[in-house]
């Protein structure tokens, strides 16, 4: 059984492979076409290297370190750099990186459904998406190329890389101008004039797909099957998952009935405890109430509304729960501060642009029965540092 069977997808759909050893090692010399049944039975995982030129790699700013958050704001992130609208783009973030910065592959939704449906009718489902670029070595301050007869490679970055025709290198490394390369040519022919330094050329190489396997981490940092691509476990076979989800069910059943029983008697106590220190929680605060029957809780609340002079539908608190959810609906606009005095809530606002800050006035202000106006929308290094003024409740 081989530890991880890496396919190759050529940019004209052609496929190559070969199996790794649980060191990264090549079994084998790369082979052109589908792998077996048997072949694909027998591997522990499956990693595919998709074509570079289909995915956009960005270095972008964590945000947040919650990952639920930072996947839901990276395409709103990324959207003024990206030519495509981002309904119609997948994005997949690492799985590590730096405190402050994190890498994200972005392929258009369309091609790697594409690629994913053509690999389901050859009966492979891949543990991991990667793109080939990523295989590459990285070094600071220097360029790996890899050369082959129709197309070339080079990375010289964690999210810097390009794929292009090779005879169209020579145009492509003047624009892109990166540091000195070591060179790998998979061609067999004259060594390339290139417009770069060269810190090594090897030249006339064979099977650039070893070359890949041999340098792509046996955990990629980057893995494209995420959220509703994410794989499918195919390892285990049917019957055996439902024997195990059986025999797990019926024992967590059992438990549950243990469980529910303790937790119930430690329920109610915790209940007579809580209801005892809630009434005389009530008696020293408000001893006019103690007498009164209800629950505590309620009774505490309606005199605490009394003496603030709060009614339904006003106030700081009824404002708040109607401007609430479009604040917290919107990741492009940060909530920075507010004030609260006389029936009016300044809110200090951090914006990427004026735009985004008019959008969220307009949307406020069709709650209905608010004002809404920009008091303030200074430019900076950050964004636009605004205020809107909020106003139409009773103090």
């Amino acid at each position: 059984m081989s530890e991880r069977l890496l396919i190759r997808i050529h940019p004209d759909g052609q496929l190559t492979w070969l199996n790794q050893d649980a060191s990264g090692r090549a079994l084998s010399a790369a082979n052109a076409g589908a792998p077996a049944p048997t072949t694909i039975a027998r591997a522990r995982g499956i990693v595919v290297l998709v074509p570079a030129e289909a995915v956009v790699l960005f270095e972008a700013d964590a945000v947040t370190q919650r990952r639920a958050q930072l996947v839901k704001a990276m395409p709103f992130a990324l959207e003024d750099q990206l030519a495509s609208p981002v309904e119609d783009l997948h994005f997949a973030l690492a799985g590590r990186g730096s405190a402050d910065r994190i890498l994200v592959g972005v392929v258009a939704r369309a091609t790697l459904r594409g690629w994913i449906d053509a690999l389901t009718q050859l009966g492979i489902r891949a543990d991991a998406m990667v793109p080939e670029s990523l295989a590459l070595p990285v070094r600071d301050n220097a360029t790996t190329l890899l050369i082959e007869p129709e197309r070339a490679l080079l990375r010289w970055g964690a999210s810097r890389a390009l794929a292009c025709d090779t005879a169209a290198l020579g145009q492509w490394l003047d624009i892109a101008a990166p540091p000195a390369a070591d060179v790998h040519d998979f061609r067999q022919a004259p060594r390339l004039a290139l417009p770069l330094a060269t810190t090594s050329y090897r030249e006339r190489l064979a099977d650039p797909l070893a070359f890949l396997a041999n340098h792509l981490d046996a955990d990629p940092a980057l893995n494209l099957l995420q959220g509703e691509f994410a794989p499918v476990h195919r390892h285990m076979p049917v019957q055996k998952l439902w024997r195990r989800a059986a025999a797990l069910s019926a024992a967590a059943l059992l438990l549950a009935f243990a469980y529910a029983g303790t937790d119930y008697m430690r329920l109610a106590r915790e209940a007579d405890r809580l209801a005892t220190a809630q009434r005389d929680a009530l008696r020293t605060s408000a001893p006019e109430l103690a007498d009164i029957a209800g629950d505590p809780r309620s009774l505490m609340q309606s005199s605490l509304a009394r003496m603030r002079g709060d009614s339904a539908g006003s106030g700081l608190l009824a404002l708040l729960g109607r401007i609430g959810p479009v604040l917290a609906g919107t990741t492009r606009v940060q909530l920075r501060g507010l004030e609260y005095r006389n029936a009016t809530l300044e809110l200090g606002l951090l914006a990427p642009d004026v735009s985004a800050l008019d959008l969220l006035r307009e949307q406020l202000a069709n709650l209905g029965g608010l004002k809404v106006e920009v008091t303030q929308a200074n430019s900076g290094e950050k964004g636009v540092d605004g205020r809107l003024r909020v106003s139409g409740g009773k103090p």
